[in-house]
């Protein structure tokens, strides 16, 4: 399946949530906020959201300085 992180098309295997798409890829869920096609996505959700052919995220980490 096809779906776009971060403007980069990316193929997953299927089925996938949020959530697992962040393990696979060794992101951890503190330090990031995920934008699902253009809606901000709260953390309790991300295990339930299957994603989908065409789906599109952007994956936000914040950066802390000064």
């Amino acid at each position: 399946m096809i779906i776009k992180i971060n403007g980069k098309t990316t193929e997953i295997k299927e089925p996938l949530t949020i959530r697992g798409l962040l393990e696979e890829k060794g992101i951890k869920p503190g330090e990031i906020v995920i934008q699902y096609n253009g809606d901000i996505i709260d953390k309790n959700r991300w295990p339930e959201i299957l994603l989908k052919e065409n789906d599109e995220l952007e994956i936000l980490r914040f950066v802390g300085g000064g």
